[in-house]
């Protein structure tokens, strides 16, 4: 820090969100990596949202506002077509400070602003996004204050990347490079699917998603759920079931056989745990509630009540977890347990890759009904969020700044 000087010290951040919790999830994973996850304010880029803005969503946000506005301009406001205004919403902070805050609608110019007139008091403003929406924010912010902000985009943003200090990007966003991947895009396409280029030295490149289930946070779990989870008969097989997208398709077949292969491997289990997302489908769950409800092996979370989501990763045995989630399958591969995958056959396009990838790293096994859930296997487990940390500060470093410590 003397050598640096005080002001070359990052101790501040902004998170660019766009209100799900997959990509900001992803944020608040790297800054917790860098030791900032209890100095960071949390921005949103705000759509309109419901009715007729839903179709509108493949529009940039900025053009989605604009036509917003226009047609709210022609029509009264209280016409159902038009969908609900942006507001203000509240957010719960992991920090210090925790308690309910008021989330501010990202604008790159007052957020490039404070970045420059606090410069000299606060510090270099470490800026992190993830989100398609979020992109033109970010890159603007770094346009806008180049000397006063480092830029961090997560997932690859489709754009030029020395727009951004740093791009994290997992690696089946580059499936798109690869030959198969070209065969699959139809030529008037390419030039809008396919990455502008190869990975440059200002890319960081993932196996999976970035998160928050890091060591510290598994021991904070696991004292947490200690008297609901430590005395469960072992092994304790935890169950994570999401929901079909455009790229993993399924449904009530999917869920009558996961049913299927879950009877075969009870015998094994000491407990098994089935949690349900939101995007699950009634239809999927009802199977196996239908199924496993009146079992007394068998805990079914029904949303209500503290999710146990990080009691699970850190008392479970093992896991069994549906393809179409990218950051469960990262959650549970960064625990170094037994990670089985189901429906991985049914993943197309680059997640499909990102099974692939996972398979020949050894991470995860295909469930197939048969395994003793007794018997473990181990493997080097995904770290990525420390590794994209490191990459992260390596970087800063050449801009003659640090992190806090």
């Amino acid at each position: 820090m003397f050598e640096t000087g005080f002001h070359g010290v990052i101790k501040r951040a902004v998170v660019i969100g766009n209100g799900f919790a997959g990509a900001e999830n992803q944020c608040i994973g790297l800054l917790r990596a860098l030791g900032l996850s209890s100095r960071y304010s949390l921005y949103r880029v705000l759509r309109p949202r419901g009715a007729v803005n839903e179709w509108l969503h493949w529009l940039p946000v900025s053009v989605h506002k604009k036509v917003d506005n226009v047609l709210r301009k022609i029509y009264d406001d209280s016409r159902c077509f038009l969908g609900k205004k942006v507001v203000p919403v509240l957010v719960e902070n992991g920090g210090k400070n925790a308690g309910l805050l008021d989330v501010l609608e990202a604008d790159a110019n007052q957020i490039a602003k404070m970045a420059r007139d606090t410069f000299d008091r606060d510090g270099p403003l470490l800026v992190v996004a993830s989100g398609r929406d979020t992109i033109s924010v970010s890159s603007s912010i770094r346009q806008l204050a180049p000397e006063n902000v480092f830029v961090v985009q997560i997932q690859h943003p489709r754009l030029n990347l020395n727009r951004f200090d740093l791009v994290i990007a997992p690696c089946h966003d580059y499936y798109p490079l690869t030959p198969e991947a070209q065969e699959q895009i139809p030529w008037f396409l390419r030039s809008w699917i396919t990455p502008l280029e190869p990975p440059d030295s200002n890319v960081v490149l993932t196996v999976g998603a970035l998160h928050q289930a890091d060591s510290a946070a598994l021991r904070t779990a696991a004292s947490l759920w200690h008297d609901e989870l430590a005395l469960l008969p072992k092994p304790m097989l935890v169950v994570n079931i999401g929901g079909p997208t455009r790229n993993c398709q399924y449904g009530e077949d999917l869920a009558k056989q996961l049913t299927e292969m879950l009877r075969n491997v009870l015998w094994s289990c000491g407990s098994l745990r089935i949690s349900f997302s939101r995007r699950t489908p009634e239809k999927v769950s009802k199977i196996l509630l239908k199924e496993f409800s009146a079992n007394p092996k068998v805990y079914i979370w029904d949303g209500r009540g503290p999710n146990p989501h990080m009691g699970h990763l850190a008392w479970a045995d093992a896991f069994v977890i549906t393809a179409d989630s990218v950051s469960m399958l990262s959650e549970a591969c960064s625990t170094g347990k037994p990670v089985f995958v189901v429906g991985a056959e049914r993943c197309t396009w680059k997640f499909a890759e990102f099974q692939k990838i996972l398979h020949e790293r050894g991470v995860v096994r295909p469930f197939t009904g048969k395994e003793d859930i007794s018997e473990t296997w181990s493997y080097p487990p995904l770290n990525d969020s420390a590794e994209a940390a490191s990459r992260v500060i390596e970087a800063v470093s050449k801009r003659g700044w640090i992190t806090h410590a």
